[in-house]
């Protein structure tokens, strides 16, 4: 869509009148005339934000370059990286929109372009999209994944998020990483959220249930176990929108325990049919929807199970992806979504509802310009009452980037390696672990790192860092293990996440293989081939099972980048890959293709 010289004088006064005039004209030249303006459809519109990793100011947020999919998930969304994404959804190359949705020429796209996400200027938005279609008609949904990310969430436990969604006007949430701060601390904030929180797969330990300390929360059903709400009914005009939650399932396994050993976790796609099967008998909705946390890969087979559920708003692997697919099963057809990770987007499903039904939709997922959208002067006053306590801290400067630094890609990024390299240097180790958390900010060439770009990347309730002895058998195990989380063919199977990031050494990874065959040929960066036998010294964080011993890894980092004035990684240790050569998933891969 070219630009008008009317549009272009519109944009560049809306924008200099907000004080956000784009980087460049070259940028402005390229964005619509009202990029906002959406078309109108249906009688109920809701709007979806997912993932947000307590981002509250504006950020940079790479998308990936590699996102396999196996078995029946090649080639399909949300599996394609690249212009293979664009082709697939039709989105003109060189956009604002192929900017959003790839990491085609980040970098320089980037400062073209300049931030996104940050909750003043979502607020801005997200009134927008209620107000143009009509307050009363519209719903507002957080996928999870939203309390924790920043350092302001991890010091204030997740509470200055809460303040936000509040202001921001969420309606109904789900959670995962809500669930990494203690059980108490989850009920305290959940009693302060204004809107509704629904999850119909977790339930209390039956060993709880006897003498189980929270009954008093609204939501515990002793009758049924469940520790929170399953649904929620909206009223949205004349329409009537059922609201399952969906959590992550896997919330114990791949998270501590210990922090909230009184409840259980699932996928329960059989309950899920039981309360959507309950939710269309007692309630009589037009809609029924679910806000999930699975991931889409298990939404997508979800749906291809469990009957009855008109759409699922989808969150847990980042995936931004620009139109709803839909699904087929024995009772009709649900459409599933993503809606992309850090404030970067918002899902705007338009539904035509009537006589208990959908008779129609309208799905666009919009990427959120800072540049473009004039901040609310409310919230960045709560904002500023948040961050301004901890402002010493956050803005440290500790050394210039060199190059992009990022982390989102199933294999390694480069600000997972600089993590990687300072866990060697600081504990000196031979080999270093870091989890595949698809959370984390970028970093543009020649910007200052600074603290707060580090508590990014690394702030979890359980950050300490540990130095001990493993064989070569253990680190091939831990590889093992991890591959089959992300290459599984079932889909619930998966956990999400990404490949844990390695430093000191190299392997070749077959993803097509079985478990236990995956990985091969490890070697440390020396060249010396790894033994099964021998014990190697292994620097790592965030251990799962109990506390480890060592500093806060955010520590570490700092005082790696402190020493090192610059950042820049040498070497990237991506594994050596088969397998791949002809999966629309990969694309510029900077480690070596075998086959």
């Amino acid at each position: 869509m070219s630009l008008t010289r009317r549009d272009f004088v519109r944009l560049v006064g809306f924008a200099g009148a907000a004080g956000m005039l784009p980087r460049s004209v070259f940028a402005a030249q390229r964005v619509p005339g009202d990029f906002y303006e959406l078309p109108q459809f249906g009688n109920a519109r809701l709007l979806h934000i997912t993932d947000v990793h307590a981002q509250l100011l504006p950020v940079y947020y790479r998308e990936p370059n590699v996102n396999l999919g196996v078995g029946e998930a090649k080639g399909k969304a949300p599996h394609l990286v690249g212009k293979n994404l664009l082709d697939s959804f039709r989105v003109k190359p060189d956009s604002l929109e192929a900017h959003a949705f790839t990491y085609l020429g980040y970098a320089k796209e980037a400062e073209q372009y300049g931030k996104v996400g940050g909750f003043a200027h979502l607020r801005t938005l997200v009134t927008r999209l209620r107000e143009s279609y009509g307050r009363d008609r519209t719903l507002l949904l957080d996928g999870g994944d939203t309390w924790q990310g920043s350092g302001t969430a991890y010091w204030t436990r997740g509470k200055d998020m809460v303040r936000a969604c509040n202001l921001l006007g969420v309606d109904v949430m789900t959670g995962h990483w809500e669930f990494t701060y203690r059980d108490t601390e989850v009920l305290e904030n959940l009693g302060q959220f204004r809107g509704d929180f629904v999850a119909q797969n977790i339930t209390v330990t039956e060993d709880a249930l006897f003498d189980y300390p929270f009954a008093k929360y609204a939501g515990f059903d002793e009758n049924t176990g469940r520790a929170f709400r399953p649904y929620t009914v909206k009223q949205l005009g004349s329409a009537r929108v059922a609201v399952i939650g969906q959590a992550f399932p896997y919330t114990p396994i791949a998270n501590p325990q210990r922090f909230i050993p009184l409840w259980t976790f699932g996928i329960r796609d059989a309950e899920m049919q039981k309360v959507v099967d309950e939710v269309r008998a007692k309630e009589k909705p037009d809609a029924v929807v679910v806000i999930s946390h699975n991931g889409m890969d298990v939404d997508l087979k979800m749906a291809s199970i469990v009957t009855g559920i008109d759409a699922i708003f989808g969150g847990h692997t980042h995936d931004g992806v620009p139109a709803a697919v839909e699904v087929r099963n024995p009772g009709g057809v649900t459409l599933v979504t993503n809606a992309g990770s850090q404030g970067k987007f918002v899902g705007v499903m338009d539904f035509d509802l009537g006589e208990g039904k959908v008779r129609g939709y309208r799905y666009r997922l919009v990427p959120v310009f800072s540049n473009l959208l004039p901040p609310d002067p409310e919230m960045e006053k709560l904002i500023t009452e948040v961050r301004t306590p901890h402002l010493a801290v956050l803005r440290e400067e500790l050394a210039v980037a060199e190059q992009l630094m990022f982390r989102r890609g199933n294999f390694n990024g480069t600000f997972d390696q600089l993590i990687c390299d300072a866990l060697r240097v600081q504990g000196d180790a031979q080999i270093s672990l870091s989890p595949g958390f698809r959370w984390g900010t970028t970093v543009l060439p020649g910007q200052m790192i600074t603290m707060e770009h580090v508590l990014d990347q690394t702030c979890i309730t359980y950050p300490e860092t540990y130095v001990r002895e493993m064989t070569g058998a253990e680190v091939k195990g831990i590889l093992e293990d991890v591959c089959d989380n992300l290459f599984n063919q079932d889909p619930y199977y998966q956990q999400g996440g990404d490949m844990v990031r390695v430093g000191g050494l190299d392997y070749v990874l077959d993803p097509l293989e079985a478990m236990g065959r995956r990985v091969s040929e490890m070697t440390l960066d020396s060249g010396e081939k790894v033994d099964a036998g021998k014990k190697y010294k292994v620097a790592g964080w965030a251990t799962v099972a109990s506390q480890a011993p060592g500093p806060h890894v955010w520590d570490v980092v700092a005082g790696y980048l402190r020493a090192q004035k610059s950042a820049r990684v040498k070497k990237v240790n991506e594994p050596k890959l088969r397998n791949v050569k002809d999966n629309p998933g990969i694309a510029e891969y900077t480690g070596v293709v075998l086959s």
